[in-house]
């Protein structure tokens, strides 16, 4: 099941292969490769053989099959925005750009649907939808592609109100790992025929098929939107805020945390004024202004009573969107605030009433180990980040961040949650996944198996490379 690396025969062959079928779309160049091996995340050394460029389905399941026929790996990409290391190309072979692939295929406003290519990215889709009083909400701050965004069940800032792309997919046009082309799910909003097909290939990271076109879900434009900044003297103060809003039932539509390190650093990176101190920023979307007077109302008396007081507040759009760009820029203004060295950010999302316990818990060992990195989350989904600045090259700092990380992840667990909301598996969370799983582990690999006999669709990603026996959940 798990393949080794191709021999440089195959290559040659599947270059030449490839190279008739697409033509110059075919790569062998040094900064492309290069441009392949790694997303926004992990590192890996080695870049792939092969860089493909497909302008269809239909070429991407000729490529496919071309790749299964010589068991060379197959590593679908996209924007490259992917944060544990899932485009990455371990054992060599193809990089499978979806890029061109980037039609939005149809809409329709009546049903509030629409289709894309996988190679379309989400700024692409919401400026085709201007104009129609529709939009796709799902916003993971980078222009991810929707492909990618699929293929890591990716979510972000709205999802307390909208959910992840999970709940905002129809259905999919897949190619398997022997190059056949299915389609699962449709356009009708329930369906109780067969297996679920189109949530397993969702989060399957590449690893089951490669998705080139999505039907997805749209929601209308509210016609009131209203944005508010909270200070607090204290972090604890702000998640106790967000849990008070949970509970009372504010109609949110975004809810984000930044720690005092994160606010520092957006400051510096993006030459904002904001206060230095533990932020959330809120949204509430509702169908008219007088709507959102009572929830308005709740969010400043919650605020106070949790301590805090709202400190600004953006009603007109051009203030909403400065706003959310600047939370958006977190990751980019976390990297400046220590360069020259490797950012690691990871994810944990627990039930919404532990997350108070997981982040002070969290914040106290960090303190303990001297480290301070920012922390940005996603709260009202009980979902946070941790970007740690980490030099590869001080082995005694690569020990302690990795220990930490087994530790939140296991702290996470214990709370009822899980190791990661919303980055994915790839392959710096393989080892979490089976403290999450155990002998459902086994269950993945078989399915992994029936669909991926060879082991060609990005190896070495979501699964451990040694087989799991499912009625221990170790080693078989």
């Amino acid at each position: 099941m798990s393949p080794t690396p191709p021999s440089a025969d195959a290559i040659e062959r599947l270059a030449a292969d490839l190279g008739s079928l697409l033509g110059d779309r075919c790569t062998r160049l040094e900064s492309e490769r290069e441009r392949h091996t790694r997303g926004e995340g992990r590192r890996d050394a080695r870049p792939p053989d092969l860089v493909v460029f497909p302008h269809s389905t239909e070429e991407v399941a000729a490529v496919v099959a071309a790749c299964a026929a010589r068991r060379v790996p197959v590593i679908p990409f996209g924007a490259g925005s992917s944060l544990e290391g899932q485009v990455a190309a371990p054992l060599g072979g193809v990089s499978l750009d979806l890029t061109h692939l980037d039609r939005v295929l149809r809409t329709s406003v009546a049903d509030l649907d629409v289709t894309v290519e996988a190679g379309c990215t989400r700024r692409q889709l919401v400026q085709a939808l201007e104009g129609t009083g529709t939009t796709f909400f799902i916003d993971p701050g980078a222009d991810a592609t929707i492909g990618g965004m699929l293929a890591t069940g990716a979510s972000g800032t709205t999802t307390v109100r909208y959910g992840t792309m999970r709940e905002n997919v129809l259905g999919l046009t897949v190619v398997l790992a022997d190059g056949r082309i299915i389609r699962t799910g449709g356009r009708a909003r329930k369906s109780s025929a067969g297996y679920d097909l189109t949530r397993l290939f969702v989060g399957s990271e590449g690893t089951l098929g490669v998705i080139t076109e999505a039907t997805l879900r749209l929601h209308p434009v509210p016609d009131a939107i209203l944005a508010f900044v909270a200070r607090f003297d204290a972090v604890d103060d702000a998640v106790q805020a967000v849990v008070a809003m949970q509970q009372w039932g504010v109609p949110l539509a975004r809810l984000e945390l930044l720690d005092p390190i994160t606010v520092r650093g957006l400051n510096q990176f993006c030459s904002l004024d904001l206060p230095i101190a533990p932020l959330l920023f809120i949204e509430l979307h509702a169908g008219s202004a007088t709507a959102l007077v009572e929830p308005e109302q709740a969010v400043r008396e919650l605020v106070a009573a949790s301590g805090g007081a709202v400190h600004d507040t953006a009603r007109t759009e051009t203030e909403r969107r400065r706003l959310w760009d600047a939370r958006h820029q977190a990751f980019y203004a976390g990297a400046a605030l220590r360069p020259g060295v490797d950012v690691v950010t990871t994810d944990v999302c627990v039930p919404i009433s532990a997350l108070p316990t997981c982040i002070a818990e969290t914040r106290a060992e960090l303190a303990q180990l001297g480290l301070t990195p920012p922390l940005v989350g996603h709260v009202g989904d009980g979902n946070f980040h941790l970007l740690l600045h980490m030099n590869r090259d001080d082995a005694a700092e690569v020990a302690v961040i990795d220990a930490f990380l087994g530790r939140l992840t296991d702290r996470a667990l214990r709370l009822g949650g899980t190791c990661t909301g919303e980055h994915g598996i790839g392959r710096g969370k393989r080892d979490a996944l089976r403290k999450e799983h155990g002998t459902a582990l086994g269950v993945m690999q078989a399915i992994k198996h029936a669909l991926d006999p060879h082991g060609v669709l990005n190896p070495g990603k979501i699964l451990p490379d040694d087989v799991i026996d499912p009625s221990t959940g170790g080693p078989a």
